[in-house]
């Protein structure tokens, strides 16, 4: 089909006309990256006659998309997935909805960028002349999006010759082929201040050991590689006492992300600095260990519960809450940063030498921090929840369309 057989209309000879046009391009990324002007050139397959009532198929195929793959990163195998719309005009008007398979060999830092064809259908509803015009298209690359419009006003890249036919009148019909790449999205529940408190010990005579902290919604500010970019997520702190002190589980609840990506093994590590309140003052670092094995396109990700030792600095009250995250990924760094939070976990606690009180956190367990970190007998959890509107922190210097400079 995408070899052609001429440009004439109307002529019986030819089933299908493939015809190339090329238009000046206006492309914005996300947020926090400068837009970019290209070229496009775009070849359209259709057939050249057909007749009403019928239902066409018609190819999107991209010869040349507005820019190549930054220096940055490689980009995988079936990461980038286009989309875009196919203006229909003359007998009919419509929206051709036109989508590409999540199909692309491994690009190669600068190298072309390699989109899939995109395909669409047009049910036929009038006699004439129905012309076929490329339009603003989406490329989806590592789960974040970059929108082009045309800039120029685009010629048309093919003709349908419609002819009577059963008469049908049904209103035109504009439906994808492929799977849509569904967008990741957090959607966040109303936030909880209430805390968990721990009952009534100074962690001396009680014997209660495990405390169970309270699913917090916190709605965090993103500084990514690509820009900024903001996401709630469900947050749990749990510990364990141990002897003065308190081993610390942090987990991401209610996760809604897939790999966007093949994953290498130990490319991905979270971080988190708890803060802690009430008689206590100062943070609490906690860690998990990096992935131990590859994630697949499409798995679950699978990221550990993040684990570190408090050592109380105070007698009291003490209460918990998640603070600042970190995530180090594929040589990228991502730090969100709560726009508010609120208490997760409350424990009496007995001043510890060395405590927490007015420090700040370390990963070492020295004076004036706490930490003391470790990974061991950790659980998984399906995908890092608040990554869902950010997944660009596994892929994060990934962009279709970023300009040189902004590395």
């Amino acid at each position: 089909m995408l070899g052609g057989a001429g440009l004439l209309l109307g002529v019986a000879a030819a089933p299908a006309q493939a015809a190339e046009v090329s238009f000046a391009t206006h492309c914005v990324p996300p947020a926090g990256i400068d837009p970019v002007d290209g070229t496009t050139k775009v070849e359209i397959t259709a057939p050249a006659t057909a007749k009403v009532g019928d239902t066409v198929d018609v190819v999107w195929k991209f010869v040349q998309a507005a820019s190549k793959n930054p220096d940055i990163i490689d980009l995988p195998a079936n990461s980038v997935q286009p989309s875009g719309i196919l203006k229909a005009a003359g007998a009919q008007t419509a929206d051709i909805a036109m989508q590409g398979p999540r199909e692309n060999p491994a690009i190669p830092k600068g190298g072309d960028m390699v989109l899939s064809d995109m395909k669409g259908t047009l049910k036929l509803t009038a006699p004439g002349q129905v012309t076929l015009t490329p339009d603003a298209y989406t490329v989806n690359a590592m789960s974040t999006d970059t929108k082009c419009t045309p800039k120029e006003t685009v010629q048309k890249a093919a003709t349908i010759e419609v002819t009577a036919g059963s008469g049908s009148t049904s209103s035109t019909s504009a439906t994808p082929t492929g799977s849509a790449s569904a967008s990741q999205s957090a959607t966040p529940s109303h936030t909880a201040s209430a805390s968990a408190s721990a009952s009534a010990s100074d962690g001396t005579g009680s014997g209660q050991t495990d405390f169970t902290g309270k699913e917090v919604q916190v709605p965090y500010a993103c500084k990514t590689p690509i820009g900024d970019k903001n996401a709630t997520s469900p947050v749990q702190i749990n510990a364990r006492k141990n002897g003065g002190n308190f081993d610390l589980t942090v987990q991401f609840k209610k996760s809604v992300m897939n790999s966007p990506a093949d994953i290498p093994k130990d490319s991905v590590k979270p971080s988190m600095e708890v803060v802690l309140g009430g008689a206590d003052k100062g943070t609490v670092h906690v860690e998990g260990p990096t992935n131990a094995k590859a994630i697949k396109t499409g798995d679950p990700m699978e990221i550990p519960d993040l684990k570190g030792t408090y050592k109380p600095g105070a007698s009291g009250q003490s209460t918990l809450s998640p603070g600042v995250l970190t995530i180090k990924a594929l040589g990228t760094t991502t730090t969100c940063t709560p726009t508010k939070t609120a208490v997760s976990l409350t424990l009496d606690t007995s001043q510890q030498p060395d405590g927490a009180s007015g420090g700040s956190s370390t990963s070492g367990g020295t004076s004036g921090g706490l930490a003391e970190t470790g990974a061991n007998d950790h659980g998984t959890l399906k995908a890092l929840g608040l990554v869902a509107g950010t997944a660009i922190l596994l892929g994060g210097a990934v962009f279709t369309f970023m300009p040189r400079r902004v590395r």
